[in-house]
């Protein structure tokens, strides 16, 4: 490589050019304001999410609700369903603004609902609107990159959008801690809007002139009516995750229910050819699924695991969380660099087989001989691969999609994250807590398999996300 190719590799990642040819980068004065608002936007939801799963256990404990304990989450993801293909579509005939907007709104809403709750029926309640208004809001973001940033910007906002999830991952947990001890843990829900509302009087200005796209009528036209499966889907996923929760017959009756439904409403809401892994954007939808469910299936277990099996404490245990949150942020960084080595599919199978080692690496170590150390490793390479592979996936979304369908199926990519992960977290859970009498590693090992299998069958897809 010359010297005049070295330097322009340098410089590449601080400027990039625009259809027009004009440079530009993610934080030139035309995207200034839309970039920290997108991003801060992100982090926060992040923070809320991890902040939230610190403070509930004290919460449910405070409000007497601690047989409620696993809605307050599945009740979330549940309404996160619904709000994301009511974006899809909204924002395909009406433009990404309005869902945007309202997004913001209604999670605020929910927050202040769950910290003013004088019972934990009403904190649910809370926690269901902010699920909503979190699902309109992602979806819109996903839509606001495609109409507003030029191609060659793309990969490197979303890498940025990855990466704002590794600053909650590290300190989340430790100021949710100590809220929750030093102001009481309404604070974790009610201190979050006034950010969020600032946040949006950056984003909302600059996307306000962001009506509907051209043929979005024709488009619109021949969308069947997707929100009945939505609620059908989130429903399903809710009604899996009750059934994590149960023993015997009841438990087998209601995870087949639950699965049926879950497979009926996708099969309406995903693109055609998504749970067969067709060719294209099928594969690419289905992949963010594997990819999600393959690693949150084993990030869930991972500090039980360290603090009962291998004596940490649990602030030592939520360090291995943080390594894989550098991890992503790594492989974030190096996805948007704008001069990529690789093609999409090669660098997804990078990305999956990364993946598939970290989750073989935590399985390691279910053999009391084996040091921590190989694990801890392995889930640094885990939280790479997922740096890697969900920017790709991100943009071959917006690259595959026709501008009237980018919110359908930005709508599709975030549905099939949430339905595959809350499906695994669920089933592995009821695995887990079926096998424990009978031996943790058992338990723990029934489901890495399944983490582990799935992994595995993401870096044999990723050859299909081409056409």
């Amino acid at each position: 490589m010359s010297d005049a190719d070295t330097a322009a590799d340098a410089l590449a990642p601080l400027r990039a050019h625009d259809a027009d040819g004009a440079a530009s980068g993610l934080f030139d004065r035309r995207y200034r304001a839309l970039t920290v608002g997108a991003i801060a936007l992100v982090a926060l939801a992040a923070f809320e999410a991890l902040a939230v799963a610190t403070a509930m256990p004290t919460v449910a404990e405070a409000l007497n609700g601690l047989p409620l304990y696993a809605l307050a989450f599945g009740g979330a993801l549940a309404a996160s369903v619904v709000g994301m293909v009511a974006a899809g579509r909204w924002a395909d005939t009406r433009g990404p603004a309005a869902p945007l907007r309202q997004g913001i709104v209604w999670f605020a809403i929910g927050l202040l609902l769950a910290g003013l709750a004088p019972s934990m029926a009403w904190l649910l309640l809370g926690r269901v609107v902010q699920g909503f208004g979190g699902g309109l809001m992602s979806v819109a973001l996903y839509v606001v990159v495609g109409r507003k940033y030029p191609q060659a910007l793309r990969p490197r906002i979303f890498a940025a959008f990855a990466a704002a999830w590794v600053v909650p991952a590290v300190i989340g947990p430790a100021i949710s801690g100590a809220i929750v001890e030093h102001w009481g843990w309404r604070w974790v829900f009610l201190s979050v809007p006034l950010i969020a509302l600032a946040a949006a009087a950056l984003v909302l200005p600059a996307v306000r002139d962001l009506g509907a796209p051209e043929h979005a009528d024709a488009c619109d036209d021949a969308t069947p009516a997707r929100m009945p499966w939505a609620i059908g889907a989130a429903a399903s996923a809710l009604l899996l995750h009750i059934a994590g929760q149960q023993r015997g017959a009841l438990a087998a009756v209601l995870l087949a229910l639950a699965a049926l439904g879950l497979v009926v409403c996708a099969l309406r809401l995903l693109p055609t050819g998504t749970l067969r892994a067709a060719r294209g954007l099928p594969t690419v939808i289905a992949l963010r699924g594997i990819a999600s469910s393959a690693f949150f299936g084993t990030e869930v277990f991972l500090p039980l695991l360290l603090s009962h099996e291998r004596g940490w404490s649990p602030t030592a245990a939520g360090l291995a969380l943080t390594v894989g949150a550098v991890g992503w942020s790594t492989g974030s960084w190096y996805r948007g660099r704008p001069v990529q080595r690789y093609a999409p599919a090669r660098l997804l199978q990078i990305g999956m087989s990364l993946i598939a080692i970290g989750i073989a690496a935590i399985v390691a170590i279910l053999v009391p001989t084996v040091p921590t150390a190989v694990g801890v490793s392995g889930w640094v390479l885990a939280g790479l691969g997922m740096g890697v592979t969900f920017p790709s996936l991100s943009v071959l979304t917006l690259e595959l999609s026709p501008p009237a369908q980018q919110g359908l199926n930005s709508s599709a990519l975030q549905l099939c994250d949430a339905l595959f992960t809350a499906s695994v977290l669920a089933i592995g859970g009821s695995l887990f807590a079926a096998l424990l009498p009978h031996g943790h590693a058992g338990a723990y090992l029934a489901g890495f398999a399944i983490s582990l299998a799935l992994a595995v069958l993401g870096a044999l897809l990723a050859r299909r996300v081409q056409p």
